[in-house]
């Protein structure tokens, strides 16, 4: 192996993980997208901003058109509601139903079951060092974005 800057390193682990859901079963492929979808909806609405499917788009870095097809298919499947916004009419504005909150919640899990096999040998100290510097990267990069 050689050897690679740590930016090179995390871009390689990005597309790792990214590529693991398109390389199983079509059902779990499915389910992947549905979980990114109800992510995004879960990460806009924490960060206060407006929740639409062009805002979900961005989110995942896909075009409308597949964000639309994304949204409709969570919200047949019970995860999202999708209602017209009471500011612009002409804007769907989504929400996590009870169902995509269970979704989020196990997805969270299974996530979090993932980083304990990932790091298992590491010191609670490196967890928590790598938290931190991983939740810096993230609020760094919305800083850059705007």
């Amino acid at each position: 192996m050689t050897e690679s800057g740590t930016g090179q390193l995390l871009f390689g682990f990005v597309r790792h993980w990214s590529r693991r859901a398109a390389e199983g079963d079509a059902t779990a492929a499915e389910q992947g997208r549905l979980v990114q979808v109800i992510e995004a909806v879960h990460a806009l609405t924490g960060r206060g901003e407006p929740v639409t499917v062009n805002a979900v788009a961005d989110e995942i870095g896909i075009d409308q058109s597949g964000a639309s097809r994304l949204v409709r298919d969570a919200a047949q499947a019970g995860h999202l509601d999708i209602t017209t916004s009471s500011i612009d009419g002409r804007r769907r504005q989504l929400t996590l139903t009870e169902t995509g909150r269970t979704l989020l919640t196990h997805a969270h899990a299974w996530q979090e079951e993932v980083f304990g096999q990932l790091t298992q040998g590491w010191s609670q100290r490196r967890r928590d060092e790598f938290h931190r510097a991983m939740a810096d990267l993230i609020a760094r990069s919305y800083e850059l974005d705007r």
